[in-house]
């Protein structure tokens, strides 16, 4: 949430094709040497041996899964060839893989052979975990449709189903209809003994309400909370303060802190970059700043995301010096600026008119990392159709084609939006070109998400630097605590929340 928005990765190294006998089969064997070991020996003989079998689990998944990569192989036969070694833990795995690369139909297959085999036992964390995995995906009916099938299999669900198909139910369009739901399964869970709700189903709840800016019923959890045996953690305040900071709720963010003062939860890092970050959304830079240097006095330590909240924030308000002064604080506590805070000075210095500063830092990134990532690109893109070099743009992504860089559904989408918000045809025309020949499909959200673009300005407004004036601290530097405390007191992040 501190970092430039975008669905990218960085693009995955290109694996040639393995002959059978090549390394995947050498992996596929030195699997089943060490399952050979395991029953000869023991597993203290093979863990005396230094196997760690987290590693060597995790290894063999992304072995099967280099060997299915582009449509190669399908994934059951890939599994069928390794069916001596492949147990519960590997389709764990799986699912998470293919749940992250919206697979889930892949899922559904693992899940079928997993079913097939002499050693599949039907087990609720199975059917939770694939739950949780088609809710991510909205695919809300094949949820249902799985638990429906845990029931059948002679499965009785417990909190941690319960606890994915709220989560599931919460992932769908329809909030409302969702919020309801999701209320009466917690409802029904508190009648089933091994179905109470715990931390977890608590934290899930208050968060979707407080996304939802519903503050009743957020209330009505946490008095329900405060009565049940279960107490919150420090993810139950995070969950609310960042969905309400989300939705700049700023009052509403604030009352969490009382409460979670009371039951002597201390704030944690991600609590301050919360907080930080929500302020900076506002452009409530005095507030901001005072959270930042209450973190500083605290036993926390700041992280990267800190200091990129505040280069982003202050960049969409055009306080360049700002933006800057964050960056040298950061070095001079001891941090290297990463990839992602490269990303946040590209749009700082885009929203500030320096394009060519962003371009050369662009330029440096890319020199450095010795390949284009995906989401520095769009960046990069971003920062030139803001300023309406749509020229530039088609320029660089001609150039990162050419050096073999695959752009993704998310690169076009951005592009396409700016062109036709330009009225530029030549450009568009010449965009879903590129699209078609490289087999990217777009769907009507693409489109839908490009028409809105005809209905606003050519370019936002942006908000001038004397329209800040009241929001900029009066230290020179945001990351100068010694200066600004000559100003204003030390405070603690309790007392910035009642300012």
């Amino acid at each position: 949430m501190f970092a430039y928005s975008s669905t990218s990765k960085p693009w995955p190294q290109r694996h040639p094709p393995s002959p059978s006998q090549g390394a995947g089969a050498a992996t596929a064997a030195r699997h089943v040497a060490l399952a050979a070991r395991s029953k000869r020996r023991g597993a203290g003989a093979v863990a005396a041996e230094g196997v760690d079998e987290a590693a060597e689990a995790a290894e063999l998944v992304r072995s099967l899964l280099r060997r299915t990569g582009g449509g190669k192989e399908r994934l059951v036969p890939v599994l069928d060839r390794h069916v001596r070694v492949v147990r519960t833990e590997h389709c764990f795995l799986l699912f998470e893989e293919l749940g992250r690369r919206d697979a889930w139909l892949q899922c559904l297959e693992v899940f079928r052979w997993m079913q097939k085999q002499r050693w599949y036992v039907a087990d609720n964390g199975i059917y939770s975990k694939l739950i949780s995995v088609m809710g991510r995906k909205g695919q809300i009916r094949m949820a249902m449709w799985l638990f429906s099938q845990m029931r059948n299999s002679g499965c009785k669900p417990d909190t941690s189903v319960y606890n994915s198909l709220i989560g599931a139910h919460l992932h769908s369009r329809d909030k409302s209809k969702a919020l309801a739901k999701a209320l009466g399964y917690f409802e029904k869970m508190k009648c089933i003994e091994r179905c109470q709700p715990t931390i977890v189903t608590y934290n899930i709840l208050l968060r979707a309400f407080a996304q939802a800016g519903d503050t009743k019923q957020v209330d009505i959890l946490f008095k329900d909370l405060d009565e049940s045996i279960v107490s919150p953690d420090i993810y139950t305040y995070n969950g609310v303060i960042d969905a309400y900071g989300k939705n700049g709720m700023i009052k509403e963010m604030e009352s969490v802190l009382p409460r979670m003062k009371s039951k002597q939860c201390r704030p944690d890092v991600i609590t301050f970059n919360i907080l930080i970050d929500s302020y900076g959304r506002k452009q409530t830079f005095d507030k901001m700043e005072q959270v930042f240097k209450s973190l500083l006095r605290s036993k926390e330590r700041p992280t990267h995301p800190t200091f990129n909240s505040m280069i982003t924030n202050y960049g969409k308000a055009r306080l360049r010096e700002k933006a800057e002064s964050v960056l040298g604080k950061m070095e001079e506590l001891g941090f290297k600026p990463n990839y992602v805070t490269q990303e946040c000075l590209i749009m700082m210095y885009a929203h500030c008119d320096c394009v060519s500063r962003a371009r050369q830092i662009f330029d440096e990134l890319v020199n450095s990392q010795n390949k284009v990532n995906l989401s520095s690109l769009n960046a990069m893109l971003d920062a030139y159709c803001m300023n309406g070099l749509h020229t530039e743009a088609d320029r660089l992504l001609d150039t990162v084609l050419q050096k073999g860089v695959v752009p993704s559904g998310s690169t076009y989408k951005l592009l396409y939006k700016a062109y036709t918000k330009a009225n530029d045809k030549v450009l568009v025309q010449k965009l879903l070109k590129g699209m078609n020949k490289q087999g990217i499909v777009p769907n009507k959200k693409f489109f839908l998400d490009a028409l809105e673009a005809f209905g606003t300005s050519e370019r936002k407004p942006r908000t001038s630097s004397a329209a800040n004036t009241a929001n900029k601290p009066s230290a020179n530097s945001a990351g100068d605590s010694e200066a600004a405390t000559s100003i204003k007191p030390n405070v603690s992040v309790w007392q910035v929340a009642a300012t």
